[in-house]
């Protein structure tokens, strides 16, 4: 495993190419309303990484609305990309999920337990992470792409 960075995380504007670009589900949510900051992020990446977490928190939400299957159906066709992978949670990943949380607990950080996991699978792909969620930059040693939620289009 990885030695973890310990210092506080880094917020990267976005205009850097990345190379192991990891999406969470607020990430995933803009692509699929054609957010050309998030498109051209995907697009530009050598490798786009979706943690089992992710999907989870995405099969909760198409499972409460009205469009579940067109959304699995969108879905699926995003992870078959051949530049898509899905990153399980290994024992690599729980170790690592361990360590943050428990010290985001001892420092009384706030984080929701999701993004803990999505956090520790980011770290454990040392990849960076896309997201519009602010919680992440609360997390150590996370390198985040933060994007504004503005609606601009890909045109």
């Amino acid at each position: 495993m990885r030695s973890q960075p310990s210092g506080p995380s880094m917020t990267l504007s976005g205009a850097e190419a990345v190379e192991r670009l990891v999406v969470d589900t607020s990430a995933y949510s803009h692509l699929r309303r054609w957010h050309a900051e998030v498109e051209r992020m995907v697009t530009g990446a050598a490798a786009v990484l979706m943690p089992a977490i992710v999907i989870g928190e995405l099969e909760a939400a198409f499972a409460a609305g009205t469009r579940r299957q067109a959304n699995l159906d969108l879905l699926e066709e995003f992870l078959g990309l051949p530049f898509v992978s899905v990153i399980p949670v290994t024992r690599s990943v729980a170790a690592r999920y361990g360590d943050l949380i428990a010290r985001l607990r001892m420092t009384g950080t706030p984080v929701p337990v999701n993004d803990v996991w999505i956090a520790a699978t980011t770290l454990d792909q040392d990849g960076d992470l896309l997201t519009f969620d602010r919680d992440f930059a609360r997390v150590p040693g996370l390198r985040v792409v933060m994007l504004a939620t503005d609606p601009a289009p890909a045109g």
